[in-house]
């Protein structure tokens, strides 16, 4: 009998640690159902203890059906896994909002009907299985609870679709697999003089987070709109492009960012695509086959605005790095930081501007392309290139006062952003100075992660006075394997932390430390 409200209590304990963390892996991960059990699969495979545990934990659950002192240790085993994920967050805790209330409760529901069938026919030693049920049973929670949160958010999309019919303002819509967020920033400022414009902040490129941007700032007088649109796969930017219906559709580039989500190139280009399907203006970036091919199929139908960052080339807008300045690539992506950029629009000269910290000539073309669009005089735009602003943690170079240059580039997390970053990364270097990479490597890239990775050490450890800080474990195999042979240095590091703490106290002068991109503490 004792032993029997032992493992009760147990069972009920057990459950209550894997939810702590399992709820808030599925808080970090936007609530998409699937997500936790991709990243249970991840803590399994990069930590083979974690499969050890794991297995070691279901064998004893099953045996203390005839045992029952196993339960206790089976219990034990899976209130600990994934040994390095913690209960309470390091980085950011859970967050009790109202929407984790909910999903906490149907998740809890779901475990007590389970527990209550299991324990009805074998007592706490069967009830003892629903442990091992947790994760998916957080992932079937958010796959109940998604089309009852999408209900209940529909008043305040009700409310910003009714706001927009009132105000009329021009919507402009930007997507792309990056430069997103820098696009839209230009943009803002290229309107500053002419437009009343009022742009989303930060990353609030989803439903939820485009509504509230109408509801809470949008003013009687707003006369465009600027909406950032970001996706995880075919027909939710057509979904946004209903509800906030744009008259400019801007594409940045095609890349591989969520590739793990999207699986292919092709599904990528066709989910971006979405976005032009009912605007009457169509800006986009030419550099990429894919969306030169789309200007060619639009053109007649409605307004192109084709947008290039290769000198010499032809398109609409051009912003292209002057010779020595900088080299693109087939993206458009460029140094970030240094040389100058010329603009031309129309094939006529317009201005020569200072490249930006962390700038790609291709968003500003885009940008321009999109003033364009409006009706701004190419002429007017000159003066509000001078000093364009600039993403947060993009690139973002400061000097410390031992003249030590740190580049944070920990919100960039795709390939072409990252080689773009190291190149930055030499340009900055002093005479005798060494780069440190301090880096967990990039993710959702599908089944091209490994192979991005080892690319990315390769160049990381290119030269002797290049070292490689690898944080984390979820790439360390891919960057040690592109490392391999390469005359530069490798560490490894648990954390950022740490990383930073011991390679700064090393630095000296002209050397540069580049932060490039960050994981949450849900990734191992």
């Amino acid at each position: 009998m004792i032993l029997d409200v032992v493992t009760w209590a147990a069972v009920a304990a057990a459950l209550a640690a894997e939810d702590s963390r399992w709820l808030r892996v599925a808080q970090r991960e936007h609530y998409e159902p699937g997500r936790d059990t991709a990243m249970a699969r991840l803590w399994t495979e990069v930590k083979p203890e974690n499969a050890v545990l794991l297995g070691a934990a279901a064998i004893c659950i099953g045996a203390g059906l005839w045992s029952k002192p196993f339960t206790l240790v089976g219990l034990a085993a899976i209130a600990a896994w994934p040994l390095g994920l913690p209960v309470r967050g390091t980085t950011k805790a859970l967050a009790w909002t109202d929407r984790m209330k909910r999903l906490c409760a149907v998740t809890v529901g779901l475990q007590l009907v389970l527990v209550a069938a299991a324990g009805l026919a074998r007592g706490p030693y069967a009830a003892a299985v629903v442990a091992l049920l947790a994760v998916p049973l957080v992932d079937l929670a958010m796959a109940i609870m998604r089309p009852v949160e999408r209900r209940m958010a529909q008043k305040f999309v009700v409310e910003a679709q009714d706001k927009l019919r009132r105000m009329r303002p021009t919507v402009v819509a930007i997507t792309g697999s990056y430069g997103k967020t820098s696009t839209k920033l230009y943009v803002n400022q290229l309107l500053s003089r002419s437009h009343a414009a009022v742009a989303s902040p930060a990353s609030f490129n989803n439903l939820m987070g485009l509504s509230r941007t109408v509801n809470d700032r949008l003013v009687p007088g707003t006369e465009v709109f600027v909406a950032e649109m970001g996706t995880y796969g075919p027909g939710e930017i057509r979904e946004l492009c209903t509800v906030f219906p744009p008259t400019i559709a801007a594409i940045t580039t095609i890349g591989e960012a969520h590739l793990e989500r999207m699986k292919n190139r092709e599904t990528i280009v066709a989910a971006k695509s979405e976005i032009t399907e009912e605007a009457a203006v169509s800006v986009l970036n030419v550099d990429v086959p894919e969306l030169a091919a789309l200007a060619d199929r639009l053109e007649g139908v409605k307004r192109v605005v084709r947008c290039s960052a290769t000198a010499g080339g032809w398109a609409d807008v051009v912003v292209a790095p002057l010779a020595g300045a900088s080299v693109g690539d087939a993206s458009g992506t460029a140094v970030a930081g240094g040389g100058r950029w010329e603009v031309t629009v129309d094939g006529e000269h317009v201005t020569t501007v200072d490249a930006p910290p962390a700038g790609h000539p291709i968003n500003l073309a885009i940008a321009v392309g999109i003033a364009r669009a409006l009706d701004v005089p190419a002429a007017s735009l000159a003066p509000l290139m001078i000093d364009l602003p600039g993403a947060a943690h993009r690139a973002e170079l400061q000097r410390d006062e031992r003249g030590v240059a740190v580049i944070d580039d920990t919100y960039n997390s795709n390939p072409d952003g990252a080689a773009s970053a190291l190149r930055s990364a030499r340009a900055a270097v002093g005479e005798g100075g060494r780069i440190w990479t301090i880096t967990p490597g990039m993710v959702e890239l599908g089944d091209q992660q490994a192979a991005r990775n080892r690319a990315f050490a390769a160049d990381a450890t290119a030269m002797p006075d290049q070292v490689l800080a690898i944080t984390g474990l979820t790439n360390r195999r891919a960057l040690l394997a592109g490392a391999q042979g390469q005359p530069g240095e490798v560490r490894t590091y648990p954390s950022r932390e740490a990383a930073a703490a011991e390679i700064m106290a090393q630095t000296a002068a002209g050397d540069v430390v580049l932060f490039e991109n960050d994981l949450p503490d849900h990734y191992a």
